[in-house]
């Protein structure tokens, strides 16, 4: 039995992630939560042959509280869509505190479930989640992950394009390392499951690295202003998701790229760690799941020059990244013990 929880369920990634969810056998329960309209959602979804029983609530009477009771796994795909005139700073502020609120219901109804996060920007929110989850004295770096998935998803795709075999994209396998925003997002191509072609160099080999980094772009260009990357990010987290779900019935083997705390494998976090030359709190690489989490972080490899680069580009902004979200929930937390500030 396994109780799956959405927080987000009625935006525009938790709606087709929920559904998704519903359609896996393994799950027996799946909670949803937002601050409008999950009962109708609950509703709809609970018509669909499959055994989990839906309940979907909304923040009046605990419901919060009683939707996390005796979770298993949480995915967090909630928070608000950037609006014109708005700075990131601003949208950052604004799903930090949906993050930071949605992480302390679950350090109180649910610290044992395993959180996976996709509100962005991952980089940040993860921390996020880490340090709520420490106030509380409930921490495990095993069971917090942020979400990477999209930008496997995105590599493979475009590779198989690249090597005129879309039909192929599901057997492609392209490690991305790093984190889940435009420069701290790394594919490792020369350990692609399916070599490129040699000549793929120069203008054209940037060109694949930079639709792999930035293909969110692409998405909210061609929606033209009403809408970003939901319907892949759901598809990404229901992956990611039932990755997780499996591990944690015992399939043994299951690799897959997550945004984590080096701390959740010591020894392999401090390989990664002198291989990026420099310590990071946070990093995304291939991680091998178990019944409990995190079992091992795995190396980068052997790498190109021009992936060395990439890393090396990508390790300033995460730092960053990663001290924003820090630094934005001990503030939090500041303030709250002094209103005044």
């Amino acid at each position: 039995m396994v109780k799956a929880v959405v927080l987000g369920a009625a935006g525009g990634i938790g709606q087709p992630l929920s559904l998704l969810l519903k359609t896996n056998p393994l799950i027996t329960e799946l909670g949803l939560f937002d601050i409008v309209n999950t009962p109708g959602v609950a509703a709809d979804l609970s018509h669909i042959d499959t055994p989990a029983v839906v309940v979907g609530r909304l923040p009046p009477n605990d419901g919060l509280k009683e939707v996390l009771t005796g979770a298993d796994i949480v995915v967090i795909p909630a928070g608000v869509p950037r609006k014109p005139g708005m700075t990131r700073d601003d949208l950052f502020k604004i799903n930090g505190g949906i993050v930071k609120d949605l992480a302390t219901g679950i350090a109180l109804s649910a610290p044992k479930a395993f959180v996976l996060v996709i509100s962005n920007p991952v980089n940040s929110t993860v921390p996020i989640v880490a340090e709520v989850f420490k106030k509380h004295g409930v921490y495990d770096p095993k069971r917090i992950f942020g979400v990477t998935t999209l930008d496997v998803v995105r590599a493979s795709t475009f590779v198989a394009e690249v090597l005129k075999t879309p039909s192929a994209a599901p057997n492609v396998v392209v490690p991305v390392v790093g984190g889940h925003s435009g420069v701290t997002i790394v594919p490792l191509l020369s350990q692609s499951s399916h070599p490129l072609p040699s000549d793929l160099s120069g203008e054209a080999y940037e060109t694949l690295v930079k639709r792999i980094q930035f293909g969110g772009d692409e998405v909210v260009k061609a929606k033209d202003g009403a809408g970003s990357a939901t319907l892949s990010m759901a598809y990404a987290g229901f992956e990611f998701a039932n990755k997780v779900i499996r591990a944690v019935k015992g399939e043994k083997g299951i690799v897959a790229p997550s945004f984590v705390a080096l701390a959740a494998d010591p020894a392999g976090g401090a390989a990664l760690s002198k291989e990026l030359g420099t310590e990071l709190e946070f990093f995304s690489s291939n991680i091998e799941l178990g019944p409990n989490g995190v079992l091992k972080i795995n190396p980068l490899g052997k790498i190109t020059e021009q992936e060395a680069a990439l890393v090396k580009a990508a390790v300033p902004e995460l730092a960053t990244n990663i001290e924003t979200g820090t630094k934005f929930v001990l503030q939090k937390y500041e303030e709250e013990k002094n209103p005044k500030l």
